[in-house]
């Protein structure tokens, strides 16, 4: 087995005849400029030519050695005619949490090339919280399809999951739970745990101790629970701050709670303070990448991540974009045709102008961004808010300062007129100024209105210090030069 190991065939070597399958084992180890986290591109190569020879054990074989994410990560670099054959015929064979590795655009289409009754015996297999993520975002006819097909006790978990608000708590936790009655002792829960093992969730980290009406008394980690004697009653064990959850809060602040706290595992609970489910910090994970994606897609004006969309959508989805960014470059523009006249007297203007604005867009930019990672992180409250906004606007005045002596003296010695280099300077710290503070008010400003700073504060930053760039450079040549 271990010379098997060590001898996978190359793509292009036919097989010979003592050996009909080559060794599509994924889980050699990497070269070392590798990434060690990641399947080679020579192992996938090795995987599609195997499928290409429908070498089924040895395919089969290979999915068997490889994790879940492995597994979600071939199904991501596949070309999509290999990745339908590979579901379509070893789709029965794939554990089940592949589906919830794979990219939400991806596993969509995944699951189109499924059967109704495939992914029913999935999602059955699947923890509540992961099965729920599975079959939200299809469609409803689909949805009831596969619920019809369900066990009563899975049908009934999605179906409560899907009640609440998208993006909610009651959408991210776990059915699953281990609850205890206060009045136990120590010594009966352990021996509970080790009699009910095969009823337990897969994986917890927390017993929950609950009065009868299933109110949260408290919480003890497991290690604590382990550590006690056996006639201890669990009440004097449990932590009392267990940082219950509403079902409804937003996925968002469940994330901020888990990091402010630094919690591994909270309790969710209905509209009567009743238990319905515990979050973990796996799911709370995935949330922090999901919102961080989102947040710097948004920054590039790409609504979602369309890696895996049709051509015609992406590029409609980030035409709209472009489109409001061409009216912003109109309206710069329309600023310097009030200039025309003094341009075309001093043609170095024309060559130094777009110094002046790009330097501003990059100041303002990163004013803007440690601003929204504060709103996001939620650091910034009323408390401090202005005091942020002081510093992002002193430091771009320094930074403009600064530039503009560099800039200054580059154009006076670049065109050899030193009015023209104090110009560009004095234009340099002004746009610069600007781009601090507007930097760091814009997204707050957006913020309290109610919209998403992350989509929206690029668009009006550039604006306005294209405008006051521009504005500030060509009207104070025309003031003195001309």
């Amino acid at each position: 087995m271990a010379e098997d190991d060590k001898n996978i065939r190359d793509a292009d070597t036919p097989p010979g005849p003592e050996d009909q399958a080559p060794d599509v084992s994924l889980a050699t180890p990497p070269v070392l400029d590798e990434d060690p986290y990641t399947l080679s591109d020579d192992e996938i190569r090795n995987f599609v030519d195997a499928l290409d020879n429908d070498y089924d054990d040895a395919i089969v074989a290979a999915l068997h050695e490889l994790s879940a994410a492995d597994i979600a990560e071939l199904l991501a670099k596949l070309h999509e005619e290999d990745r339908e054959k590979l579901l379509t015929r070893y789709g029965s064979v794939l554990p089940s949490d592949v589906f919830a590795e794979l990219d939400p655009e991806l596993r969509n289409k995944a699951l189109e090339q499924m059967d109704v009754h495939q992914i029913a015996v999935l999602v059955d297999d699947m923890d509540s919280d992961d099965a729920l993520y599975l079959i939200e975002d299809l469609e409803q006819d689909k949805q009831r399809e596969i619920l019809r097909r369900l066990s009563a006790r899975s049908r009934l978990a999605i179906e409560e999951g899907l009640s609440f608000p998208e993006d909610s708590a009651g959408r991210l936790m776990q059915r699953e739970f281990v609850a205890i009655p206060q009045f136990w002792t120590v010594g009966k829960t352990i021996d509970y745990l080790r009699a009910a093992s095969d009823d337990l969730p897969y994986e917890f980290f927390d017993i929950f101790v609950v009065t009868p009406a299933n109110r949260i008394v408290g919480k003890i980690p497991l290690n604590r629970l382990v550590r006690a004697q056996r006639p201890v009653k669990l009440e004097t064990l449990a932590i009392e701050e267990t940082n219950a959850i509403p079902a409804t809060m937003d996925q968002e602040e469940v994330a901020q709670l888990f990091r402010r706290e630094n919690l591994i595992s909270a309790p969710v609970t209905d509209t009567d303070g009743r238990m319905i489910g515990v979050i973990t910090i796996d799911d709370v994970v995935d949330v922090i990448d999901e919102e961080a994606q989102e947040d710097m897609l948004k920054m590039g004006g790409v609504g979602q991540d369309d890696l895996y969309s049709a051509i015609f959508s992406t590029t409609f989805s980030r035409f709209r974009w472009l489109l409001v960014n061409l009216v912003t470059a109109i309206l710069a523009s329309v600023v310097i045709s009030f200039f025309g006249a003094t341009i075309e007297q001093i043609v170095a203007l024309a060559i130094l102008m777009p110094i002046v604005a790009s330097m501003g867009g990059n100041a303002g930019t990163q004013s803007f961004t440690v601003v929204v990672r504060a709103l996001a992180t939620r650091q910034l409250s009323s408390a401090n808010i202005w005091r942020i906004v002081w510093k992002e606007t002193v430091v771009g005045t320094l930074n403009g300062a600064a530039f503009a002596v560099m800039c200054g003296a580059v154009a006076a010695l670049w065109f050899g007129s030193i009015p023209l280099g104090v110009i560009m300077g004095t234009a340099m710290v002004i746009n610069l100024f600007c781009a601090g503070f507007s930097g760091a008010c814009i997204p707050i400003v957006l913020n309290k209105m109610g919209s998403d700073p992350a989509l929206s504060s690029a668009v009006f930053l550039t604006t306005i210090t294209d405008v006051v760039g521009f504005f500030a450079f060509l009207g104070l040549a025309a003031l003195f030069l001309v």
